[in-house]
């Protein structure tokens, strides 16, 4: 049991580092979009925006959608959950509440990510979580 917990544990692993390597984008994306969407409006409208407004805008948008705190946690979560596993006595209660915890992360990130590929690793990342769950219940 202990081995395909720390398997499951690689693969939220591996979809948490992608994730990771997608945060960078994801401000940029946003940007580019706002970026057609106001020109275009402009444009039917006749108006100008001051370039400083948009990034603004941009700023904002980045900061509510700032993941890395919680990437940061889930990681983490992710280390201990190891080390408990390979510890020597059970410790079903420490990983139920870890897994908790780790659940609260990832739907954190998924809220505040408005990203399509972000969403599917959260997606991935929940359903792992959930046969964790299933399994780390039946530990004493």
């Amino acid at each position: 049991m202990a081995q395909e917990l720390l398997q499951m544990r690689d693969h939220i692993s591996v979809q948490l580092e992608q994730i990771r390597a997608h945060i960078p984008r994801v401000a940029v994306l946003y940007r580019d979009r706002l970026h057609e969407r106001v020109r275009g409006l402009l444009n039917e409208l006749d108006v100008q925006i001051d370039r400083s407004d948009l990034i603004k805008e941009v700023a904002i948008f980045a900061e509510r959608s700032d993941i890395a705190e919680e990437v940061v946690r889930l990681a983490s979560h992710l280390d201990q959950f190891q080390e408990i596993v390979n510890e020597p006595e059970s410790a079903g209660r420490k990983l139920e509440f870890l897994t908790q915890e780790m659940f609260r992360e990832t739907n954190t990130i998924g809220s505040k990510a408005s990203d399509v590929e972000i969403s599917r690793q959260v997606v991935e990342i929940k359903a792992t979580l959930e046969k964790i769950r299933e399994l780390v219940q039946n530990i004493e």
